[in-house]
């Protein structure tokens, strides 16, 4: 009898089931928490490079503008002379 119980507990880990699925879902969860840490790393790591390049610059927004034809060439040149 005590041999019967030995072997019932030592197949289902001591009444928590079968080990295998409990190995499957251990190495499911380190995956997930390993994948986790590496996204969280990687959006912190692109934040901040983006806040490293900052805002643009006045001449950079200016010739955005001329670029899209918002403003025509002379007010362009004029914007030009007034941020140097």
């Amino acid at each position: 009898m005590v041999i019967m119980m030995w072997q019932y507990y030592n197949d289902w880990c001591y009444g928590w089931g079968n080990p295998g699925l409990w190995m499957a879902v251990h190495a499911i969860l380190t995956i997930a928490a390993i994948a986790l840490i590496v996204f969280l790393v990687s959006k912190k790591m692109h934040e901040n490079a983006n806040m490293q390049q900052g805002s643009p610059t006045a001449r950079q927004i200016l010739d955005e503008r001329y670029a899209k034809g918002e403003i025509d060439k002379e007010t362009y040149e004029q914007m030009k002379k007034d941020i140097q």
